[in-house]
């Protein structure tokens, strides 16, 4: 769509990388094989000398030339939504248990990391009924499809195990997360499934799916709570906008960095809370603060708070990239850019 030349990048510790690589590029079609410029072997641990003779054979077969091996790098870097093997793997459950429901269509869920690296702090993906148990703190991901993981939340049992925990347990929504806390979802332009569905109920919030989506990132102060005055930032990409009823609190005060536009976002209510704000936890102190406050609740004392996560990320790309440089041929890679100016 946008005329771009491209990089086709196999990962070797899966197996099979030279029939990755050549497969794609003898099943695509010949406009589209023409925009691979470069190929690329991912994820090499050993020696890569003894991939040349492979290396020149797949530059013979696929007419592209190889424009790099990078080696197996241990960087902590987010996940795509849906390759983590954070969903399969078993956590144990450590002094603080924190419980991240596993939607069918769940996106950046990356938004809970940041509690990862907290000494005495589990952080679980929970799929099932019997998986929750009595977590510290409930915690309700952003999701492609508000509406049937809302269904799927309630015809797997796991909304009502939620409900059932809500009067004790610490239970926090963002974005999609957020809109299935309250009490309605409304989809009059059919962006969803449309029609009205029934919310859980904890949030005293309504909200109307829109046709245009919200772009953004945004900065602020979060208002109550163990949270009040926390300095906080991030972004918002989300179809709907969610109005407080009544006289309830809101979450945070936010300026929009591309409108300069000043809002409230969210609500709080009792042990729940809800925002359209991703990446909060990532930087500062509100990951630090939850984690003192659902141990002193338990009576207990943990270490040193998590690192500013957001600036953890920052060094592990840069690592990255650094590795990057080292292994890939740039001069060609730039050459192959030029050539589309």
């Amino acid at each position: 769509l946008v005329d771009a030349p491209v990089l086709l990048v196999g990962d070797i510790d899966r197996g099979g990388v030279f029939a990755q690589l050549y497969g794609t590029v003898a099943l695509l079609e010949e406009d589209e094989r023409a925009r691979i410029k470069g190929l690329i072997v991912n994820k090499f641990r050993g020696d890569a000398s003894i991939l040349e003779p492979g290396l020149r054979q797949l530059e013979a077969l696929c007419g592209i030339p190889v424009a790099g091996v990078v080696p197996y790098t241990n960087v902590d870097i987010d996940d795509e939504d849906s390759l983590s093997e954070r969903f399969t793997k078993k956590t144990a459950r450590k002094l603080l248990d924190l419980a991240v429901i596993r939607l069918p269509r769940i996106s950046n869920f990356t938004d809970f990391s940041p509690f990862e690296r907290f000494d005495g702090v589990s952080l679980r993906y929970v799929y099932r009924v019997s998986d929750l148990g009595a977590p510290d703190m409930i915690l309700l991901p952003g999701t492609k499809s508000t509406i049937a993981d809302l269904q799927w939340l309630r015809q797997s049992g796991l909304e009502a195990a939620i409900l059932h925990r809500s009067a004790e347990t610490f239970i926090f929504g963002i974005c999609g997360g957020y809109q299935m806390l309250g009490k309605q979802i409304a989809d009059p332009h059919g962006v969803e499934t449309g029609g009205v569905i029934r919310g859980m109920g904890l949030l005293p919030v309504t909200t109307e799916l829109g046709e245009q989506k919200v772009r953004t990132r945004v900065g602020g102060e979060i208002l109550g709570g163990m949270l009040d005055g926390c300095e906080l930032s991030g972004y918002e990409i989300h179809m709907g906008i969610s109005r407080p009823e009544g006289d309830c609190e809101p979450f945070c005060r936010i300026r929009d960095e591309i409108t300069g536009k000043e809002r409230t976002d969210g609500v709080f209510a009792g042990n729940v809370c809800g925002t359209y704000v991703h990446g909060i936890f990532d930087h500062g102190s509100i990951a630090g603060k939850i984690v003192r406050h659902l141990a002193e609740r338990k009576g207990l004392v943990l270490g040193e708070d998590g690192v500013d996560y957001g600036l953890f990320k920052e060094q592990q790309y840069d690592k990255l990239a650094a590795t990057l440089r080292k292994y890939l041929d740039l001069d060609a890679i730039y050459k192959m850019m030029r050539e589309y100016e």
